[in-house]
C-alpha cells in the first residue's frame, strides 16, 4: 500500500481510531500523539507489507505507542501497568488488540470526540484546527495549506487546545442530553465556519478551496449519522450540499468569480441539489432554525432557473424570519440584495444605509460592495465608483478584489 492508500485509510478511520484510543487511555492528548506515531510507522511499512485489517494495525499500533509513553510517566506508573497486563492478557489469549472495542459504543466515542474538539474552552481557532486534525484526519500541512497560515501556527494552536482541554480536565464522554443540545450549536458553528472558508476563502488568490468545503460536508454528514433527531445538524447538511452544488459554475477556469447571473447552470451538481432539498426536508419536519431558513434559501436559488425566474419574494420572507431568529448585520445586508431584486434598489438602499449609520459591519468590504451595486442601479455612478473602491482596498481575496476593481473601473 503506498502513502496515499495510508494516507486515506487514516482519514476515513482517523476519527474512530483516536476516540476509542481517548476511550482506553483516559487521555486525549495521549491519543492523537499515539494515533499519530501509528501513522508514521504505517507510511514506513505498509508500502513493504500491508496488513489485512488496516484500521485494527492502525489502533493496536496506537495502543502501544500510548503504553510505551505511558510507561515513561513515573506517575502513572500504576496506569501502566493495568493497561499492560490487558495487553498481555489479549496476548496469551489470542485475542486482537482491536477486539474489545465495542461497536456499539463506537458511534458515542466519534460524536464524543466531536464534542471534545469543539469544547467551548478552546478558541474558535483552536477549534477548527483540533476538529479537522483528530476528526476530519487532516494533517498540520493540509490544514495549514487550507487557511493560509503556517504549519508550525496550526501546531501550536493543536497543541495549545490539546493542553487547555487537558488543563481544563475535560473528561472523554457524551455530554448529558441537556448539555449535548447547548453545545451542539458551538459544534455546529465550527463545522460552518470550516465550509464557508472553503465556499469563500477569505484570502488568499482562489475564491473557492473545495477541498475544505467537502471535508466539513462529509464531517456534518457523519454529524447527521449520529444526531439523526436533530433537525438543526440536517439544515446545515441541507445549505453546505445546496451551496456546493453551485461550485462547478462558481469561477472560469482562470479562477476567476462568475456571478450568480452569470453562471452556467447546467454546471450545477443535481445530486447535491437532491442531496441537500432531502436533508432539507429533514430539518423541516420539526421547523427550521438558522442553518434551515438558510438552507431554505439556498433551495430557492437551486430550484430557479434564471435569476430573472427566482422568487425573490419568497427569499425576503425568509431572510426576514432568520433576522428574527438569529439577527446579524450580516443578514440584513443579504436581506437588502433580495429586497433589491424584488422591489427594486432604492428600498435596499436605505436598508444598507442603516447598517452604515450604526456602524455594525465597520471594516469589512461586504457593505460597500452591496452599496456600490445599489448606486449603480440608481445610477449614482460616481459614489457608486468610491464605494466599490472602497470595497476593494478592504478585501483580503484577491479574485473578489480584482472583480471590484474592475466594476469601479466600468464606472469611470
Amino acid at each position: 500500500m503506498d502513502t496515499a492508500g495510508v494516507e486515506a485509510v487514516w482519514r476515513i478511520e482517523s476519527a474512530r481510531i483516536v476516540a476509542a484510543l481517548t476511550r482506553f487511555t483516559g487521555d486525549f492528548g495521549l491519543a492523537e500523539d499515539a494515533a499519530q506515531e501509528a501513522v508514521a510507522e504505517a507510511l514506513v511499512s505498509w508500502p513493504r507489507s500491508a496488513p489485512a485489517n488496516p484500521a485494527g494495525w492502525l489502533t493496536a499500533t496506537a495502543r502501544r505507542r500510548a503504553i510505551d509513553a505511558i510507561r515513561r510517566r513515573a506517575a502513572l506508573e500504576d496506569r501502566y501497568a493495568l493497561l499492560a497486563a490487558d495487553l498481555a492478557t489479549g496476548a496469551a489469549t489470542g485475542r486482537a488488540l482491536d477486539e474489545d472495542v465495542d461497536p456499539d459504543r463506537i458511534d458515542d466515542d466519534v460524536l464524543a470526540l466531536m464534542f471534545i474538539s469543539c469544547h467551548p474552552v478552546l478558541s474558535r481557532e483552536g477549534r477548527v484546527a483540533l476538529t479537522l486534525r483528530v476528526v476530519g484526519g487532516l494533517s498540520s500541512e493540509e490544514i495549514a495549506r487550507a487557511f493560509l497560515v503556517s504549519v508550525p501556527t496550526v501546531q501550536a494552536r493543536i497543541t495549545r487546545a490539546k493542553k487547555t482541554i487537558a488543563a481544563a480536565g475535560v473528561p472523554f464522554e457524551l455530554p448529558p442530553p441537556a448539555e449535548r443540545r447547548e453545545r451542539l450549536g458551538g459544534v455546529l458553528s465550527v463545522l460552518y465556519v470550516i465550509f464557508t472558508e472553503g465556499s469563500t476563502a477569505t484570502s488568499g488568490d482562489r475564491l473557492l478551496r473545495p477541498g475544505v468545503a467537502y471535508e466539513a460536508i462529509r464531517l456534518v454528514r457523519t454529524l447527521a449519522a449520529l444526531q439523526p433527531d436533530e433537525p438543526e445538524v440536517h439544515g446545515l447538511l441541507a445549505l453546505c450540499e445546496l451551496t456546493a452544488a453551485r461550485f462547478p459554475a462558481r469561477t472560469a477556469p482562470d479562477g476567476s468569480p462568475i456571478l450568480l447571473e452569470d453562471q452556467d447552470r447546467r454546471l450545477w451538481d443535481i445530486s447535491a441539489i437532491r442531496r441537500g432539498l432531502t436533508a432539507l426536508a429533514r430539518a423541516s419536519a420539526r421547523g427550521l432554525g438558522p442553518y434551515g431558513l438558510q438552507a431554505a434559501i439556498a433551495a430557492a436559488h437551486a430550484s430557479a432557473p434564471s435569476v430573472e425566474a427566482t422568487d425573490w419574494d419568497r427569499i425576503v420572507v425568509l431572510y426576514e424570519a432568520l433576522g428574527r431568529v438569529a439577527p446579524s448585520p450580516v443578514v440584513e445586508l443579504n436581506r437588502a440584495v433580495a429586497v433589491a431584486m424584488a422591489s427594486g434598489p432604492a428600498p435596499a438602499l436605505a436598508i444598507v444605509d442603516e447598517l452604515v449609520a450604526t456602524d455594525r459591519l465597520a471594516g469589512s468590504h461586504l457593505v460597500p460592495t452591496v452599496r456600490g451595486e445599489l448606486l449603480t442601479r440608481l445610477g449614482r455612478r460616481p459614489e457608486a465608483r468610491a464605494e466599490l473602491e472602497l470595497a476593494a482596498r478592504l478585501c483580503t481575496n484577491h479574485q473578489e478584489r480584482s472583480v471590484l476593481l474592475r466594476k469601479a473601473a466600468a464606472l469611470g
